[in-house]
């Protein structure tokens, strides 16, 4: 159950952190405690892991994988060793400065600052905000050009005094600056382009325009700032830079209110985004990009917390409906590729798509981050590293990106390249209570409880706050479970529950599955059925009512069901686990692992070896490891079996 609770934060934390095109994703709760977290990574499985799994489902078949091991050299003298102590610590310096990513930075490159809002009525911001996003669309269309996404600009303000140091930061040349002013229905946009290095301006116009030919600023600006900077500009391109989605001046404000607040964390903002592209679409049918951003907002919601025919029928029709009215353009194939990404998990179709997303618009760091995503679903991680380090140059500032980045080292076992990179997004949300805890269970996986916490201590949480507070709420308790203080995990959880506020059904299930699991780890078992029986009454309900996540649903079930000595159902659970996450090889392995969590609680050793001997070579977002095996408790019954005690072992190098 503990390491449910840490999968179940890595889950929401990716949902309600996450931007569809919107900021993104890490995985809902991840305790050590199954029940209270799971984060998010996986490789196909090995031939012995198939094995395994082929024993408990014949039905269902699994690609081999076979894990390639890094050669280490082995150094012999001294001076060698100093030479790799001096390269590590430079290469975790460079990892948390806050500066670009390549050495040399591109002349053709630009940052769109954000612009000041100069209207009378300040509630226009959203405004400014808008064309400041269209302008940078536009922009990220030309493949000849660098550009740095919304996300790391918006770290800074109008008009900055220090130009040369933040173009630094974002790996840039130049820094284009502008104001909105809007009045009624007419607009005045200023605008210049200053090469950050001198300082030194080299172009700046203005523009007054009708709301109705607004797109005709922001098409000019692109063009000038593309020969200013002399990029090529393809046939193609002139084309993209100059379309029109809608000459509705209401459609299109509407469209600019989604824009503003769809990086926003929080699942408010995913229903406001909603809502404005739903109007927008309501006032012009045709609004391909406002179809394109709602496909991608209702496949968000059909993942994370409505799981239902109907919310799968309104994702398919707003992305088909995006794709007929622009073929060719790049929201509208991306909004297809998330659309089989979360909503059918068809990864060649959903990679299909969000290529030629990314072709249209070679600048956008989330076509290539997306991208990441599906490689890491087909077992390709080290492609998707590589794809991930892509989306950071282009958006070096989103935490997000690091976050994710961070969990994939993770996933792989890399821990020291794990917590370099979530140091490296610490510079950038300092103190973030969810990133923290992200590094304190990279020790908790190398078996370093002290470390862990260390990292935890002093940081307050209860279950209430989700986003944040339940991964760090989770850390604690599975490091109280991993020293086996499970006194001290119930009075906490007993303290803190009761001043919670609005818990979700779903919380409420995974707490009292965890509190389960305590007592069934003091040897309880009168007090731990209760528990069990209440978080499978309700887990049960939720996954019939499809109000959120099947795999969290399932995982957590096959946990209670062998709690409660139901082997039917026990297999019934995990036939459906395991035929559900089959193809999605990060996910799949986490499955697997329950199933075996799931078996030794039920002292199945042959059932739970197996898969445990498969998993330790498999990559995922929590990846089990030796150290883990040996903290768990729920891996006591195994623990007289020479064959579980040898998968204990820690590898030489």
């Amino acid at each position: 159950m503990q390491r449910y609770l840490v999968a179940f934060f890595l889950f929401f934390l990716a949902t309600a952190r996450r931007s569809i095109f919107f900021r993104r994703r890490a995985r809902f709760l991840t305790l050590s405690l199954p029940w209270l977290c799971p984060i998010g990574v996986n490789t196909r499985p090995s031939s012995a892991g198939s094995k395994a799994i082929s024993s408990l489902h014949l039905k269902f078949r699994f690609q081999s994988h076979s894990a390639a091991s890094a050669a280490r050299p082995l150094i012999g003298v001294v001076a060698a060793l100093l030479v790799l102590a001096a390269t590590v610590a430079t290469l975790v310096w460079f990892l948390r400065r806050p500066a670009p990513l390549v050495s040399t930075i591109p002349e053709k490159s630009i940052a769109v600052l954000p612009f000041e809002n100069r209207s009378e009525d300040k509630a226009n911001a959203y405004f400014s905000d808008g064309i400041q996003n269209e302008i940078l669309t536009r922009l990220s269309k030309i493949a000849d050009l660098k550009v740095i996404s919304r996300t790391s600009t918006q770290h800074y303000q109008s008009a900055p005094t220090n130009l040369p140091e933040i173009a630094n930061q974002l790996g840039v040349a130049h820094i284009l600056e502008g104001s909105v002013q809007k009045s009624g229905d007419v607009v005045r946009v200023n605008v210049q382009l200053i090469k950050a290095a001198t300082d030194s301006h080299l172009w700046a116009d203005t523009f007054d325009r009708k709301l109705t030919d607004i797109f005709s600023v922001e098409t000019d600006v692109a063009k000038a700032i593309a020969d200013q900077l002399r990029a090529k500009l393809t046939g193609r391109e002139k084309i993209e830079i100059a379309a029109v989605s809608t000459r509705n001046p209401e459609a299109y404000d509407a469209f600019l209110h989604a824009l503003t607040i769809r990086h926003r964390p929080g699942l408010e903002r995913a229903e406001k985004v909603r809502d404005f592209c739903g109007r927008a679409v309501e006032l012009d049918s045709n609004y391909a990009e406002a179809w394109a951003l709602l496909a991608m907002v209702e496949a968000e919601f059909y993942y994370d917390t409505d799981h239902t025919r109907t919310q799968l029928t309104r994702a398919r029709a707003a992305a088909e409906t995006a794709l007929r009215l622009a073929p060719e353009s790049a929201d509208a194939h991306a909004a297809m590729g998330i659309f089989f990404y979360y909503c059918l998990q068809d990864f060649d179709r959903a990679l299909t798509e969000l290529n030629v997303a990314r072709e249209h618009a070679p600048n956008d760091a989330n076509a290539s981050l997306f991208i990441a995503w599906v490689k890491r679903r087909q077992g390709k991680l080290d492609e998707s590293i590589d794809l991930q380090h892509q989306a950071a140059a282009l958006d070096p500032l989103n935490e997000d990106i690091w976050r994710n980045l961070g969990i994939s080292y993770r996933g792989s076992r890399q821990f020291d390249q794990a917590r370099a990179t979530f140091d490296r997004a610490l510079t950038i949300a300092p103190n973030d209570p969810g990133i923290i805890a992200l590094k304190a269970e990279t020790f908790l996986a190398e078996g370093d409880l002290d470390a862990a916490a260390r990292l935890l201590e002093g940081l307050e949480a209860t279950p209430n706050d989700i986003v944040y507070a339940t991964s760090v709420y989770a850390r604690q308790l599975e490091l109280l479970l991993y020293r086996r203080q499970f006194d001290q995990a119930l009075a906490k959880i007993a303290t803190d529950v009761p001043r919670a506020k609005n818990l979700s059904p779903f919380v409420i299930a995974l707490i009292d599955g965890f509190t389960g699991s305590l007592h069934a780890a003091k040897e309880d078992l009168a007090r731990a059925r209760p528990f069990f029986l209440q978080a499978q009454r309700q887990l049960r309900a939720l996954r019939e009512q499809g109000n959120a996540g099947f795999f969290l649903h399932a995982e957590a079930l096959v946990e209670v069901d062998a709690r409660l000595g139901d082997r039917e159902a026990l297999e019934r659970d995990d036939f459906a686990l395991l035929g559900a996450t089959a193809k999605d090889y990060w996910q799949s392995p986490r499955s697997q692992e329950f199933v075996a969590r799931a078996y030794a609680i039920k002292s199945d050793a042959d059932q739970a070896l197996p898969l445990l001997n498969h998993l330790l070579t498999s990559n995922y977002d929590t990846a089990i490891t030796p150290a883990l095996l040996r903290l768990d408790p729920v891996w006591d019954p195994l623990r007289n079996d020479p064959r579980f005690q040898k998968l204990c072992e820690e590898k030489k190098p």
